[in-house]
């Protein structure tokens, strides 16, 4: 992965790369999302990036727009997730050797709850963009899970007691990234480490599984099955899709993409490119997967998920080759799918066909994947600044937006109001009727923080 570049080199008015591609013939479609005020995992309710926020700011600033603003202890580039009054992030302090669900209160923004779930004497080194504490928490049902990729994984309720804990060997290298899933009872969890990095030779000592998928029982953490698999490693969050009636969990690795069958782990079919590292989550819509392929020569494939075993040469739709993703997820709306690249490019193509439709150029470096909420598309870049997009054939930008730190973690929309988290702070962003000048803050250092231990191993 690239280096993090914290320049900021957002401009307003800056030319397209490319002249935009206008379709004169309008096409109706509606994205369905799902009717719910909560956030339980990565990309929101659908797992795509779509949420249901209504009358949302489409400008703010540390001073405007700012209903609170919490210090958050430790490091960490897991997202919020919501449900009822409630926001769960994860964070790793003391460089990595604790690792802690944090519970913030929706309203007052006050810091409830530290529960320590592992304690790890020897984390180990993560990539600089990246930490020990970066998969995004899943809330279902009376229930939190969380997982720090092989440092372990572990089952919470909304009191914060620990219900059970359990850890996947393997080797990530450049610390945890992917996010697990829910399907049904089954946590799906991808560890697709190696065995030696092949481009730096380091290795883990007592790893016997190098790259496989798994799924654990919700209510024990046992493994319910583990499909081993091959190739390059990978750090993407799967995706759960219909097909013709029937469920499939779509998990890229390195350097080829899987369709599992979620209750048994058999693989369904496959499509091979050549990548390594990849995280963008797919995105799925028109009866197509869209898959970013990650290092060093990134292409973003349409696949028609239909096929069964290698369909690699006959269910590729298309392919993209410019301004591709390696980290932020794209989003599809209506007929159009967006993405922008890790140097601040940003892409629109027609999703059917895969035609550019426009390109810009944003500025900045991104690693937050984007949302659509209240009609709005928001980009968050590294250096803490927020494009607002209006979604369409033409590129319209709505507003550009900077709050202090830096930003990896893709926003949370819940109501009115947007979440987003910096390196040091999590803010509720939502339309306030007159400026204030110092916006109300909670540190968590202030003593009121009810910490819990919990059973760290």
């Amino acid at each position: 992965m690239t280096e993090c570049l914290l320049v900021m080199l957002i401009c307003l008015g800056w030319p397209d790369l490319e002249e935009p591609k206008v379709e004169t013939q309008s096409v109706a479609a509606v994205v369905t999302t799902v009717p719910s005020t909560d956030w339980p995992q990565f990309r929101g309710p659908d797992g795509q990036g779509h949420g249901t926020g209504e009358k949302l700011p489409s400008k703010w600033s540390e001073i405007t727009n700012i209903a609170w603003k919490t210090d958050l202890p430790g490091r960490g580039w897991s997202s919020p997730v919501i449900h009822g009054d409630n926001i769960w992030l994860t964070a790793a302090v003391t460089e990595g050797s604790s690792l802690k669900l944090l519970r913030v209160d929706k309203n007052s923004g006050k810091l409830e709850q530290e529960i320590t779930v592992f304690l790890v004497p020897t984390p180990g080194k993560v990539h600089s963009k990246n930490g020990h504490a970066s998969p995004t928490p899943i809330v279902s049902n009376g229930r939190i899970y969380v997982h720090f990729g092989a440092h372990g994984t572990a089952c919470l309720d909304e009191e914060g007691k620990i219900l059970w804990k359990t850890t996947l060997n393997y080797y990530h290298h450049h610390g945890p990234a992917a996010s697990p899933i829910l399907v049904g009872q089954r946590l799906i969890i991808p560890c697709d480490g190696y065995e030696k990095s092949f481009y730096d030779g380091e290795t883990k000592s007592g790893v016997t599984d190098f790259q496989y998928v798994t799924a654990l029982k919700i209510d024990s953490g046992e493994a319910d099955w583990r499909t081993p698999r091959q190739g390059r490693h990978s750090y993407a969050t799967p995706l759960l899709i219909e097909v013709d009636g029937k469920p499939q969990i779509i998990s890229p690795g390195g350097d080829r993409v899987s369709a599992y069958n979620p209750d048994n782990g058999e693989e369904i079919w496959s499509v091979r490119y050549s990548g390594y590292s990849l995280i963008p989550r797919p995105v799925f819509g028109h009866g197509l997967l869209f898959i970013c392929t990650g290092y060093d020569s990134p292409q973003l494939l349409a696949i028609r998920p239909d096929g069964k075993g290698d369909v690699t040469d006959t269910h590729v739709a298309w392919t993209f080759k410019q301004g591709i993703s390696c980290t932020p997820s794209p989003i599809l709306v209506n007929d159009e799918l967006y993405f922008v690249s890790d140097g601040g490019v940003g892409t629109c193509l027609d999703a059917a066909t895969g035609k550019l439709v426009w390109k810009r150029r944003f500025g900045g470096n991104f690693s937050a994947s984007p949302i659509l909420a209240d009609g709005k598309l928001y980009f968050v870049a590294e250096e803490g600044t927020t494009h607002v997009i209006e979604p369409g054939k033409q590129y319209k930008r709505l507003a550009m937006n900077r709050i202090n730190g830096t930003t990896f973690a893709s926003p949370a929309v819940s109501g009115k109001a947007l979440y987003l988290r910096s390196d040091k702070s999590l803010y509720r962003i939502e339309e306030r009727s007159k400026p204030t000048a110092k916006p109300k803050s909670t540190s968590s250092q202030s003593g009121n923080v009810k910490a819990e231990k919990g059973d760290p191993q």
